[in-house]
Formats: C-alpha cells, structure tokens, sequence
C-alpha cells in the first residue's frame, strides 16, 4: 500500500452529486462501462461534423475496455456568492461605511504594526526554533494576540458567537477546521496561539510571515513529497510533545465558499492522535465573506464597509483515532469530515486543491465559464494517480482545442490540437473519448480519457518499444526517417507538412534530434498519440524480449 503523506486525498469523499452515496474503490480499480465488450456502439452523425465517427477502440491493444466518465457535477465549492456590489441597499451602506471604513483602516494599520514590533521583539536572539518557544516570550506574544483581535474588530466582527469550549491540548493536541477566509485564521491565532502548517510561500509575505513564525509554523510545499513527508513527520513530533502548542491544520488545504466540504488531506490523520474538529460559519445576506474567486483588496473592502461581519465559531466533540492502525489515516479523515460536514449541514465532495488550479488557470485565460473545468480532482487523483500539475497541463492541451463557450471541443478542433489530420484514427482516437456519444467531449471527459489510457500496466512498454522500433542505430536517439514511415504507417495520407507538425511535437528543444526522454516526455504529455504506433508495434516481428512485451500487449 502507498504511504499516504500531508496531501494524500480521502478516497472516496461524498459526492456532490449523491450526497448519501458511499464508493468504496479498490487500489487497482477504475470506472468501466457495463458491458462486457470492449467495442462501443457506432457514433452518430453530426451535421456540423459532416463525418461518421468510427467505433473501434483505438487502445484496445494496450489491453483497455470501454471506460465510464461521472456525470459533471454543478457544484463550485470556490464560488464567491456576492462577487459585485448589487442593490441600493449595499451601496448605501458602503458609501455610509466609508468614514468608518477610514478609522478601521487606521486601527488595522495601527494594531498590524505593533503586533509586528511585539513579534521581532519576542523573536530577537532566539535561535532554537526546533523546541518550544520559552514562557517568557510567549507573554510577549500576548500583545500581539491582543492586537489581533483588535484586527478583527476593524474587519468589522466586534463580536463572535461561540459554540461549546476547545479542549485541553493534553486531550486533543491536534485540531481542524473548515477555511473559508483569511479570517480563520487571525481568530485562531487569538484564541489558541496554535502551530500551524502553512505554504512555503507564506513566510516571504510581509509583517505576516515574521508573526506566523513566531508560531512556529510547519511550512510545507505541497508539490514536493519530500517536504510533505517532513511535514508530517514534524507534525507527529509537536503532537507527541504536550510542551508545544496545539497543532492547527486546515484539511481542504484551501478556502472554499462555506456551501461545502471538499475532500481532505491526511497530514492531520497520519499521526493517529485524537482531533478536535471546529467548524466556523460566516452568516450574510448581503456580502458573502467567504474568499473565492476574488482579490483580497475587494474582500477587504467590503469587509471595512459593513455595520457589522457575522462569525460563528463551534467546537465540535473530540474524535479519536481508530484502534486499528491498518485503518488510521483514510477512515480518521472520513469520520471527521462527516462530523463536519453534518454539524454544517453540508455534503463533502470530490473536489480538492487541484480543481482550484484547473479553475484558476481557466479564469486567466478568460473562458466564458471557468468553473465547468473543474474534475473533482480528489476521485482522479485516487483511480489513476493524476497529480494536480500534470491535470493543469492537460488542461492547457484541452484549452488549446478552441472549446466553445459551453467548454465543449468538436472532431475537427481536437484532431487539431492533437496535430492530427481528419482521419479514422483521430475519428477512433475522438470516439473513445466521446462517452455520451454526442459529437463533442468537455474536458473532464478528455482528463478521463487520458488518464485512463496512461494507467494502463503496458502504456510504458508500448512507449518504450515505439521508441526501439524509431532507434534504429541503436544510439538512443530516434531517427526521423524512421518516425516518419510509422506515423504513415498509421495515417498513410500525411503530407510533409503535417509530419513536420507530429515531428516538431516529438522534438520539444527543437535540437534537430529526438532523445529517449523527448520522445517518452512527449507521450506522456500526450498519451493519446500512442495509438500511431499500434499498427507497427502489433505486426513487427521482435527478438525474443520483443517479443514477450508483444505478447503481453496482444
């Protein structure tokens, strides 16, 4: 079994769409259609297609069947719901908040800098940052909570409501909690000066890394297994140690609306010490708190120019570890976010950080609906082992098909990105993908699609006996000449220019010479195109160790 680390998803999160659905997976399973044959029916004719699709599975020989795509989900767990300023109402009140909004500004600046001052003072000279902060400067640290809390008054919360008590650290060492704003996170460090586990990238922001480190933060890149390892090592280790303070963890690893949970990550689960689970709730009507798809200066903003911000913060019962270590880290995290999910009254999705990078990325490059991108990252991750960068740069592949406005790409779009021409392999290759059968494929049809076909046992033999087939020198280098008799062998029909098209593909650095690497990077970028060399790998005669991975993909 993998070892699960800081980022690992939940394997089978609610779904979205069925909130009382359970899926239970296996390791080696994946989504697949309920017939047994591995050809799907015939594809219609699409008049803006003017072409009879084909049915022929064109990975049939890498030993793959007809696979299934979950029906898209209209659930945005990143969505602000009060984006704009709208009604007389609110924009009466902002304009009547705005000499209050100038003494907030004041109070916010006045407090930020004294907390800081405080936070270097306590810092100054201390250089064992591997044990616990001594008591004396932790008195220090006292200003700064203070001052903190006067921060959250001038965002407008002179009061918070709270539900039930934290528990002694002693019992519960280690708490978690929804994130829906940067508020969160200003309250916690008031309330129960904790450890927290932070991005890298937040110790270089100004005056707040100086005091987040004065926390003793447990920074963690969230791209890099080793770094995650270590943080969960170092969360184990301050867990274990009643002399330091709680450690704080925000398990969806990102803010979300508040509307739902999305799947968490293991770090907090791995060290199998009780959790105390906090939910907070931001009630509004006219201004939603929470932090989506908008800048921090506009949050900000609206939150200087409201009489008043609602905040309700409740501290859940402590759950405890299972007794059985085989299921500790997944089943913790499923039994603590459905005690979340139902104390908010919420259903947990599929969704993870990676959907917030696919929603990202689409929102710059400005498609009319960004949020149609979004895959539920958390169920691919766990069937094929996708990782949000290589999902992003499928996206980018996906986005360089001209979708249309509904994020829908057409035959003769996709034939294109792919730097195919019009043909019954780009026809078999577009069928494949197309599950509903309706003459176009959304992106999370075409992420399926690929992710499929790339965890199939033998995609990396196929990958590696189509580059032997091209090294004819033996030099580990592909020859041209001989990549270009296979991708005609395929598609008898290329002219010079398309060849030259798929070559310049193959030979990313553009050195005039395609090396191993280039050609195994290039189709794992684009897994799609090992279908071009079927024909050759499925009719050359091999030696004797060819000829056994051949057997294995016939």
């Amino acid at each position: 079994m993998a070892e699960y680390d800081l980022t690992s998803p939940l394997l089978s999160p609610r779904s979205s769409d069925q909130p009382q659905t359970v899926l239970t997976v296996d390791e080696d399973s994946e989504p697949s259609d309920q017939s047994p044959s591995n050809h799907q029916p015939p594809l219609q004719t699409h008049n803006d297609e003017k072409t009879t699709l084909t049915s022929s599975n064109p990975y049939a020989f890498l030993g793959s069947d007809a696979h299934s795509v979950p029906a898209p989900t209209t659930v945005d767990p990143f969505r602000n719901g009060t984006p704009f300023i709208s009604g007389v109402y609110e924009a009466v009140k902002i304009v009547l908040c705005l000499p209050i909004m100038l003494l907030r500004l004041v109070l916010f600046g006045a407090c930020l800098a004294v907390g800081y001052i405080a936070t270097r003072i306590a810092l100054e000279g201390w250089k064992d940052k591997q044990n616990p902060m001594p008591k004396w400067r932790c008195r220090i640290m006292w200003v700064t909570r203070i001052c903190a809390r006067f921060i959250l008054f001038s965002f407008g919360y002179q009061w918070i409501r709270r539900k039930g008590k934290p528990a002694p650290r002693e019992i519960a060492p280690i708490v978690v909690s929804n994130h829906v704003s940067y508020i969160e996170p200003i309250f916690y460090f008031y309330e129960l000066f904790p450890t927290i586990v932070a991005a890298e990238s937040h110790d270089s922001m100004p005056f707040v890394g100086t005091i987040i480190r004065a926390m003793q933060v447990i920074y963690v890149n969230r791209f890099s297994p080793a770094s995650r390892k270590n943080a969960v090592n170092e969360i184990k280790r301050r867990a274990s140690c009643d002399k330091f303070p709680r450690v704080l963890l925000f398990p969806e690893g990102t803010t979300t609306n508040g509307k739902v949970l999305i799947s968490f990550q293991l770090g907090a689960f791995i060290p199998g010490h009780p959790i105390q689970p906090i939910i907070v709730r931001y009630p509004h009507v006219h201004f939603d708190q929470s932090w989506g798809l908008i800048s921090l200066a506009k949050l900000m903003f609206r939150m200087f120019t409201q009489f008043h911000n609602y905040m309700e913060v409740e501290y859940l019962p402590i759950i405890m570890p299972p007794d059985n270590e085989k299921l500790s880290a997944v089943h913790f995290a499923e039994r603590t976010g459905q005690a979340m999910a139902s104390a908010l009254n919420v259903v947990q999705t599929s969704h993870s950080y990676g959907d917030l990078m696919l929603l990202m990325k689409a929102a710059e490059l400005q498609q009319e609906r960004p949020w149609s991108y979004m895959v539920e990252m958390a169920r691919i991750e766990s069937l094929y082992h996708i990782s949000s960068l290589e999902a992003v740069d499928f996206l980018d592949k996906f986005l360089s098909m001209n979708p249309d406005t509904s994020g829908c790409v057409k035959l003769h779009d996709f034939s294109r990105g792919l730097r195919l021409k019009a043909c019954k392999l780009s026809e078999e290759i577009f069928g494949f993908l197309d599950v509903e059968k309706n003459g176009s494929i959304t992106f999370k049809q075409f992420l399926f699609g690929v992710a499929h076909v790339m965890k199939k046992p033998l995609f990396m033999q196929a990958c590696e006996l189509a580059f032997a087939e091209c090294d004819v020198r033996g030099d580990n280098y592909c020859m041209k000449e001989e990549l270009s008799n296979i991708l005609r062998h395929a598609i008898p029909d290329l002219n010079e220019d398309e060849v030259h098209g798929l070559l310049n593909l193959f030979d990313s650095n553009n050195d005039g010479r395609i090396s191993r690497d280039d050609f195994i990077t290039c189709l794992r970028k684009n897994p799609l195109l090992i279908a071009l060399f079927s024909p050759r790998l499925l009719q050359k005669d091999f030696s004797r160790g060819g000829d056994r991975m051949l057997q294995d993909i016939v």
